[in-house]
């Protein structure tokens, strides 16, 4: 059975993400701080296992990891989700705070995440695994007062690249998911703010996800781009 460890999944795109793992027969690790929402995933699938944990503390983070690879075995794959959108404001309305919170998240958490994750799948025999990063559209085309956000995910995409580079010489593929306006939490609040917003269903990009991840390590999607099509995102749109 293949493994894959999903942060933020208990909400939006990474509970979407980690109930179609769980249905084509993975062992799914669902990291997030809300427990009790884990624990609604894993009562109802044998082959989820809850790991309560705030992905920016990094020794909680050693432990969630150690524990699922006691149960799976090895690690397969990491879904780097988890994010937050921060304040919407242009830069001068935003405290360094606040953005210190988003880049905590964004970026420290992700880097502790791909960190473990690279560790394990190099160390690992059968060597090797891959990392699916969660970028944005906002990595390449940003939306006004999205300075915390925006930054960040541009980081993601070095952070992937240079992921690619390293995990070579240990078949470790890295590659980014690029998602534009699927249903969540997140992108709720941005629609209550802009009704005309286009959506998507948050299957779409969880689907997209189970595409990458279950490519052989020979082959790899370095980055995918999956939106609502309306959005405004190709020229004028």
């Amino acid at each position: 059975m293949k493994s894959i460890l999903i942060t933020g999944a208990s909400s939006g795109i990474g509970r979407a993400t980690a109930l179609e793992f769980l249905n084509e027969g993975w062992r799914v690790g669902l990291l997030a701080r809300r427990k009790d929402r884990l624990s609604e995933i894993a009562d109802a699938h044998e082959n989820a296992t809850s790991l309560p944990c705030d992905v920016t503390d990094p020794d909680a983070m050693q432990r969630a990891f150690g524990q699922f690879i006691d149960t799976a075995g090895r690690l397969d794959a990491l879904f780097n989700n988890a994010g937050t959108f921060g304040p919407s404001a242009p830069i001068d309305e935003v405290s360094l705070d606040e953005f210190d919170r988003v880049v905590n998240v964004n970026l420290r958490g992700m880097f502790i995440a791909a960190r473990l994750a690279f560790a394990q799948m190099r160390g690992q025999s059968p060597q090797g695994g891959r990392i699916i990063n969660n970028g944005s559209l906002s990595a390449h085309v940003p939306r006004p007062g999205s300075i915390c956000y925006t930054t960040t995910k541009h980081a993601i995409t070095g952070m992937t690249r240079t992921l690619s580079l390293d995990g070579r010489p240990y078949d470790i593929a890295c590659g980014q998911i690029d998602i534009g306006n699927a249903t969540s939490e997140m992108v709720s609040d941005l629609k209550a703010a802009q009704p005309e917003m286009q959506v998507m269903d948050t299957r779409h990009a969880a689907r997209s996800v189970l595409h990458m991840a279950q490519l052989p390590l020979d082959a790899n999607v370095q980055f995918m781009t999956v939106m609502a099509t309306k959005m405004p995102y190709i020229g004028r749109g």
